[in-house]
């Protein structure tokens, strides 16, 4: 009997823990996307993007990329009775309307959060599944995606604290320059939204696109 599981395009160890502490057993392959050259594509294309289209578009490259070289993938874990589907995330935290990555280096990480205390930012997610299951199996070789938005609100940080942080090196490794999983949950006052999408990962907006493919979460469950 095949089963199915779920193949994260994304190197994010956020991403996998969240969908593993919510009963999944995910499969991980990192993309090869140029993220840069995919932006500056799309705008070629469609011209500016708002920060929650440009994390889709990100996403589906990913998951696209990801899906198309399966075959020559060496995927961990991924066993011969098992179809994927394939899930693609990108996140960006917008800031006055300017969108922020990860950032360049410390000296970056330093000036994204002097910026940032006190105040709200909105964290993008985009989401994007390719469904690669055998249609005889009831894939349906779909492929859609969607963007979560949360909005945060930061603590006020002392310059001690902001350099404290930084020090840590966890802001250079996540959008934002910040994360609400780790250390960074100190400075976070609150969300407005759903909080599994500031980790990198909306489990009700996942939930909303496994349903359009016909796949419910629970068949996903690893035992």
């Amino acid at each position: 009997m095949t089963t199915t599981r779920l193949l994260l395009a994304s190197a994010s160890p956020a991403r996998r823990a969240t969908l593993t502490s919510a009963g999944l057993a995910p499969l991980v392959a990192v993309s090869g996307v140029d993220e840069d050259a995919v932006l500056a594509d799309a705008r070629e294309r469609y011209g500016d993007l708002e920060p929650a289209d440009a994390v889709l578009v990100l996403a589906q490259a990913k998951a696209e990329d990801v899906a198309r070289r399966l075959d020559d993938l060496d995927v961990a874990g991924w066993g011969d009775d098992e179809d994927v589907v394939v899930l693609g995330c990108d996140s960006m935290l917008e800031l006055d309307g300017e969108v922020l990555g990860k950032p360049a280096d410390a000296d970056d990480a330093l000036a994204r959060w002097r910026a940032m205390r006190g105040r709200s930012g909105v964290l993008h997610t985009g989401h994007w599944l390719v469904d690669e299951r055998d249609p005889a199996d009831g894939g349906t070789r779909a492929t859609l995606g969607a963007t979560a938005s949360t909005v945060v609100h930061f603590a006020d940080l002392s310059d001690d604290e902001v350099a404290a942080y930084v020090a840590t090196r966890e802001p250079l490794a996540v959008a934002g320059a910040f994360t609400v999983d780790g250390i960074g949950g100190w400075f976070v006052e609150r969300i407005e939204g759903d909080h599994h999408n500031v980790v990198g990962v909306s489990l009700p907006l996942l939930r909303g696109l496994l349903a359009q493919i016909d796949l419910p979460i629970p068949t996903l469950w690893h035992p």
